[in-house]
């Protein structure tokens, strides 16, 4: 289990039955970022990995 496991767990149990939208996820995330900009470079990163099409992550997994 990696560490950043048990955030991800929170995040489930606090907000799992949650429905949000992009905007607001962007929104949280840039929100972040001003708070923890020694982050910015992982957020942009989780972001651009958010951002692509499922289809484009599946031929990453195949090379």
């Amino acid at each position: 289990m990696y560490f950043t496991d048990r955030g991800i767990e929170e995040l489930v149990d606090r907000r799992g039955d949650e429905q949000v939208s992009v905007e607001w996820l962007a929104l949280r995330l840039r929100t972040f970022v001003d708070l923890n900009p020694e982050f910015e470079t992982a957020v942009e990163r989780l972001s651009s990995f958010l951002a692509r099409d499922d289809a484009d992550d599946a031929d990453d997994l195949d090379d």
